[in-house]
């Protein structure tokens, strides 16, 4: 009851004024082009060659605008896209010219791997909402990328999507030139609908001194949203309905050694053998029914290392698993993360419905846990809780469609095990006033009771609940952008199957910036600066935070990026109040289309949480990847982080080395190397408690691979953990694995 009250409160207001407007501010509609597609009922051979005398009936598009650097200009190369469908299948081809063919930017690829090609780009917004879309990218060698996005408040892409389609390219003595074929199966539209209207772009990526990115419509840079500025394809009568049946077996056997002393010998674990199915059906075009058992989890991939000292707050690690990305995006709401399923370790099912019917789109999942890890946050940091029991997770969310870019939506989860719960339910919603000025809002619930194991083992009541509520303003404009925010979260509030890293405040916050545009021939292409300030308190009233941040932005030549800022934080910790300046640069530029540098730089004076005190700290980032040919990459990345005392005594040196070096034997073999460094020096002396004065860790992985898509897959490698602490002379290894797995997707 108190949660309904607490929304009436609050946003009984700002409701009534959201849908009022909802029928009084109508979005202008931006100018589109109206293609038709022919249906040819003959397939082709995906080879990047158009030999098939079929593609002179497909309909021809042309990319005729030129979007970055320049607005609404001339493109520098021609570039034309040819389309048509077999009821089966969407094909679509790019032939793209090029006056210096060996300057294209190629190279054999893993998949979602080619953001720094050239790149020929298929966008299609299959239910021509204007809210979300599907993105296909091939580069002239025809390795693949795919992602969602949404639009409801800007463009947001979650690269993590895969479909199973087919591309291939070829480099030409004229450019180059890319089929696609992408089965329907693998989209969502809607059903028993004689005749289909769905929003498309057709885009390039033309890497050279400056980033060129050229569209078949031209997009105006006054318009926030970028899906209602798309040209409409009409057609698809003759799109077969299909069961959408997929099934992939997965089988895995992995050996896990370990020393129970170190130094010591090895204890050689036992071969494991597991095998698992995930089950994908479209029970119609526009949902999808996911089902998982005894699913493999393994990380395969690992996960990119971040430097965890001097923080309060714990590292977020984005989410890789097949089943949970799956429609993952119809589980997002506006402005806060209430499903967050890497909290979900190791489950033996897992069931999913998501889908789409006109203006109502709806998701649910299951799935149980035995490896259950729940965040619990304060205003002052947050660390992670291993529940002793299993537990049962489920989410729910159903959103519908208001208006021409309006949305509201209702979400719940839950978790429980058998003297635990945490429920959280919550509504959300976006409203565009005009085609620049956008409001997000959201008001969430949650109550908690808590296992005897929480209470003892983190001082928690057996009972918690609190809100939690957040709004913002956002206008984005040509030349200059401005927000305006609003949160504020409960101390007992918790989302145990989200992302809540920080509770009990009250915040508010400001953002503008203006921008300027030059010549794409000019030493800088743009120049721009922004500046924000945000203010937050404890639920109790006590001054938490006030930070002041600006920067200024240089692009230019040789796709250079040069940012320079300052920033202020007055930061209330434990009760003391400590001030901190910190001024940054950040610079990246390609020197050679094959070889990316980029180098992040602060210094100032931060707190040392460890030892509540105000020190100097100075701290690089540098990363380097680097094209050494069409089958060999390298990418190399080091943090480096020290921090002193007031009296000038050193309190850590950390230093953080990731190294990944890939050999392609083909586009869908390849070899993989993995190097993690992490070395922790500390002062035992600038400490107030015992520490360690070395804290190394080490870890080494190889695998080969071959994918004939993103779920038939082969690999085969090998992994080790080593450390050093004062206990040890020398680096020791004390884990390795041996592991293979294989698994197939069957489409019925």
């Amino acid at each position: 009851m108190q949660y309904f009250i607490t929304i009436k409160k609050h946003f009984s207001v700002l409701f009534a004024l959201t849908f009022a407007l909802l029928f009084t501010t109508p979005l202008l509609a931006a100018e589109k082009t109206q293609y038709s597609l022919p249906h040819i009922n003959t397939d082709i051979t995906v080879d990047g060659v158009l030999d098939e005398p079929h593609w002179q009936k497909a309909t021809l598009v042309p990319i005729a605008f030129q979007d970055e650097p320049n607005e609404k200009g001339t493109p520098p190369v021609k570039t034309d896209a040819y389309m048509y469908e077999d009821g089966s299948n969407l094909y679509v081809a790019f032939v793209a010219e090029d006056p210096q063919p060996s300057q294209i930017t190629a190279s054999l690829r893993d998949r979602d791997t080619l953001w720094q090609d050239d790149t020929v780009i298929l966008i299609i917004d299959t239910f021509n909402d204007e809210r979300s879309a599907y993105e296909f990218y091939v580069n002239p060698l025809g390795a693949q990328g795919d992602t969602r996005m949404s639009d409801t408040d800007g463009w947001q892409s979650d690269p993590s999507w895969d479909a199973i389609w087919d591309s291939a390219g070829k480099i030409t003595e004229q450019g180059f030139v890319v089929e696609m074929r992408i089965p329907f199966k693998a989209l969502r539209f809607p059903e028993n609908k004689p005749d289909l209207t769905w929003g498309f772009a057709v885009l390039r990526n033309y890497q050279r001194d400056v980033l060129y990115q050229l569209s078949n419509m031209g997009f105006d840079r006054d318009i926030k949203c970028s899906l209602c500025q798309f040209d409409k394809l009409h057609g698809f009568k003759n799109v077969k309905a299909s069961q959408n049946l997929q099934l992939t077996p997965t089988l895995t056997a992995l050996r896990n050694d370990s020393k129970p002393i170190t130094p010591g010998n090895w204890d050689n674990g036992d071969i494991n053998t597991e095998a698992g199915l995930d089950l994908r059906w479209g029970v119609t075009q526009d949902a999808v029914i996911n089902a998982t058992i005894n699913p493999d989890f393994s990380q395969i991939e690992s996960d990119a290392l971040e430097l965890d000292v001097n923080t309060t707050y714990s590292i977020y690690y984005v989410e890789k698993r097949p089943f949970f990305l799956d429609g993952a995006s119809y589980f997002q709401s506006s402005l806060l993360e209430l499903l967050y399923t890497r909290t979900i370790a190791e489950p033996e099912v897992g069931v999913k419905l998501t889908g789409k019917t006109a203006q109502h789109s709806y998701a649910f999942m299951y799935a149980d846990d035995n490896n259950s890890n729940i965040l619990l946050p304060t205003n002052q940091g947050s660390g992670f809780a291993i529940l002793e029991d299993k537990t049962h997770a489920a989410a729910a969310r159903y959103q519908y469609d208001i208006g021409e870019q309006g949305t509201i939506g209702l979400s719940t989860t839950h978790r429980e095990s058998d003297d635990y719960y945490n429920t959280v339910f919550s509504i959300d919603g976006s409203y565009w006033f005009n085609q620049s000025d956008t409001l997000a809002y959201q008001v969430a619930s949650a109550d908690s009771k808590n296992s005897t194991f929480l209470s003892n083992n983190y001082n928690l009541a057996k009972t918690q609940s609190d809100e939690a509520y957040a709004i913002e303003f956002t206008r984005d404009k040509r030349d200059y952008n401005l927000s305006a925010s609003y949160e504020n979260v409960g101390e007992d509030y918790r989302t145990d199957l989200g992302y809540q890293e920080k509770v009990d405040y009250e915040k508010v916050g400001f953002v503008g910036g203006q921008t300027w545009y030059s010549d794409e021939s000019g030493l800088l292409t743009s120049w721009s600066y922004e500046a924000d300030w945000n203010k937050t308190w404890a639920q109790n009233g006590d001054l938490l935070e006030d930070e002041y941040q600006g920067f200024i932005t240089l692009k230019g030549q040789k796709q250079s990026i040069f940012e320079i800022g300052l920033l202020h934080r007055y930061e209330n910790y434990n009760d003391t109040f400590y001030n901190q300046n910190i001024g940054f640069i950040y610079t990246g530029f390609k020197p050679k289309n094959n070889i990316l540098l980029s180098f992040y730089g602060e210094y100032g004076s931060r707190i040392d949480y460890a030892n509540e005190q105000i020190g100097d700290s100075y701290a690089t980032q540098a990363q380097a990847q680097w094209d050494i040919n069409d089958h060999w990459q390298v990418d190399v990345k080091h943090n480096y982080s020290v921090l002193d005392s007031p009296e000038g005594e050193r309190v850590y040196t950390a230093n953080l080395l990731d190294f990944r070096l890939y050999y392609k034997f083909s586009m869908r073999s390849m070899l993989k190397l993995i190097l993690q460094f992490e070395d922790i020096d500390r002062n035992k002396d600038a400490y107030f408690y015992q520490v360690s004065h070395i804290n190394k860790d080490y870890g080494s992985k190889l695998v080969y691979s071959y994918k004939i898509n993103a779920q038939t897959l082969f690999y085969l490698g090998y992994s080790d953990k080593s450390y050093q602490d004062d206990s040890l002379k020398h680096v020791e290894r004390d884990q390795r694995t041996f592991f293979t797995k294989l698994s197939y997707a069957w489409q019925l």
